[in-house]
């Protein structure tokens, strides 16, 4: 019996984030959004300089190299990277979306603009990955994808949805905490 790769892969992700994440996004709060369990986290945050990453009137905290230990960061900050390093930049490099950025992204300041534009880019990711048959899921990546260059297609999509998989995972548990705070 043949495997149905890009089925398996997209119907991977499309069953976490249908039956698991999407529902249970629904009703996402600003107060949620921006909540900072502990000092010191990074967020998304208004605009002090234009020397801040991002365009628009936000910006996201982040740093190259990330420091250790890593801060913990909000569920704006999580929805800002899931929407920039983990779809945006790839299906830019890979599907013919507008290249995305940490410095160049508008990042949003409201939680339904978030999840607008990550309904927008995980529709978008999933055509992308709906698209790649056998062939394209075994041809290398590409320059642009540093470490996974040299690996097939088909890692980096794994690689992606693990990224997904984990990142709402996290974005649930705070929901939770924010929810269950004393």
């Amino acid at each position: 019996m043949a495997v149905n790769w890009t089925k398996e892969l997209t119907d991977q992700l499309g069953f976490h984030w249908e039956v698991h994440t999407r529902p249970k996004l629904e009703g996402l709060t600003d107060d949620e959004y921006f909540w900072e369990p502990v000092a010191g986290c990074w967020t998304v945050r208004p605009r002090k300089s234009d020397d801040e990453p991002g365009t628009g009137p936000f910006t996201i905290d982040w740093a190259y190299l990330e420091p250790t230990p890593p801060p913990v960061t909000t569920i704006a900050w999580r929805l800002g990277h899931l929407l920039v390093g983990v779809l945006g930049a790839r299906i830019g490099s890979h599907f013919g979306g507008k290249p995305i950025g940490y410095d160049t992204y508008p990042y949003p300041g409201t939680a339904a603009e978030a999840l607008s534009e990550l309904d927008k880019l995980y529709a978008q990711w999933v055509a992308g990955v709906q698209s790649l048959d056998e062939e394209a899921l075994a041809r290398p990546c590409s320059p642009a994808e540093g470490p996974y260059a040299k690996y097939p297609m088909a890692t980096l999509v794994l690689h992606i949805h693990r990224e997904m998989i984990h990142h709402c995972a996290e974005i649930l548990l705070l929901r939770d905490l924010y929810r269950s705070r004393s």
